[in-house]
């Protein structure tokens, strides 16, 4: 059994990855805290460390969130842009960056991208660009880090259990279920592989 942080626990995408976690102790955290253990921003350094302090020695953590903003290229505002590069690219490699203080020797980091960056939708350019980024920073940054540690990334496409929500937005695509999306991130935290991008699609 091994100890495993899992961020954004409570949306549709944790919930999926904890599907694939129930063999271990999972310590789950999100950024209201509501119905988890702990509170996390990972747009904030100083919170994800407090995190890795509050939870001691861990095996692994699994991150499933980065929010995005959603607008035609042409009317994206800096703003927008900054939210989405601050949470789905730079807060994921801050989770890492900080996490190699704390995390144990042969640990592993499972990140969160997205199936747009390789079939892209209207609207959704800063979602594909930052996805495209964490897909290469994870096969990049394997070959960099100390001790052994692992990192992989899932790509998933959208779920049926958020196709209520995402399903308008895009047409012709079709839904997976949670639980093999789940079967991606244990893949990860229980394998050996190291680097891969793991997309998992219909």
């Amino acid at each position: 059994m091994k100890r495993v942080i899992l961020i954004g626990a409570q949306g549709k995408m944790g919930k999926a990855a904890l599907s694939g976690l129930r063999k271990h102790e999972v310590i789950t955290a999100s950024r209201s805290g509501d119905g988890c253990d702990f509170h996390v921003d990972i747009t904030n350094k100083e919170s994800i460390k407090a995190l890795y302090q509050k939870v001691g020695p861990f095996d692994a953590v699994v991150n499933t969130v980065g929010f995005c903003e959603y607008a035609q290229f042409e009317k994206m505002t800096e703003e927008q842009w900054d939210t989405t590069i601050q949470s789905k690219l730079l807060g994921q490699i801050n989770v890492v960056k900080v996490g190699l203080d704390f995390i144990k020797d042969s640990g592993s980091f499972t990140l969160i991208s997205g199936i747009l960056n390789v079939k892209p939708i209207p609207f959704a350019i800063a979602d594909a660009t930052t996805s495209g980024a964490i897909d290469t920073f994870v096969k990049c940054v394997a070959h960099e880090l100390p001790r052994n540690i692992r990192i992989n990334v899932v790509n998933p496409t959208v779920l049926e259990e958020a196709w209520d929500v995402y399903g308008e937005m895009m047409p012709g695509f079709q839904p997976v279920p949670g639980a093999l999306v789940g079967k991606a991130f244990e893949r990860s935290v229980d394998g050996f592989i190291s680097g891969q991008v793991l997309f998992v699609d219909a």
